[in-house]
């Protein structure tokens, strides 16, 4: 993991100073920088539409007591296409657009969790009502205590003042 995260630092800002470089030399400067900061402009618009988008969802969702997984993954996903928008590049830029894409999310998340559950080891707690097949009753609460005893020392303890 650690030799592909060194790759991807190295490999990306190759690969967005190449793209600068060749779109630039066909279009021209003023140009070029004028795409960068529209991407930046419509990434951040369709990152708070979308990202509206996916909060009434996962309210929804929570509000008819299921876990908002799916939902919190696409934020997740939306949270990072938007880094990659306000980063200057036409490669992060494609990068962030294609997470913006809901059909791409969901491929993505079902890709994801597959190779999480093949190599990983996956703890999955749910609170809340608990399902009848639980065989516990009513709402399950989870809580941590702390049993604090409090009483007044005794005079008999207390060392003697001594007066002047």
């Amino acid at each position: 993991m650690a030799i592909f995260l060194l790759a991807a630092f190295i490999a990306v800002p190759v690969i967005e100073i190449i793209l600068f470089i060749e779109v630039g030399g066909w279009i021209g400067l003023w140009p070029t920088i004028a795409i960068v900061v529209g991407t930046a402009f419509a990434g951040t618009s369709l990152l708070r539409i979308q990202g509206l988008a996916v909060l009434q969802r996962a309210q929804d969702s929570a509000s008819r007591n299921e876990l908002p997984v799916q939902e919190v993954f696409d934020g997740l996903c939306l949270l990072f296409a938007g880094a990659l928008l306000l980063t200057p590049g036409f490669f992060t830029d494609a990068l962030g657009f294609t997470l913006f894409v809901p059909l791409f999310r969901k491929v993505a998340g079902e890709t994801i969790w597959r190779w999480l559950s093949q190599r990983g080891h996956i703890n999955f707690t749910s609170f809340g009502s608990a399902s009848h097949d639980s065989g516990v009753p009513g709402p399950v609460i989870d809580g941590d205590f702390e049993e604090v005893k409090t009483h007044a020392p005794s005079k008999a303890k207390l060392p003697k003042e001594k007066g002047g």
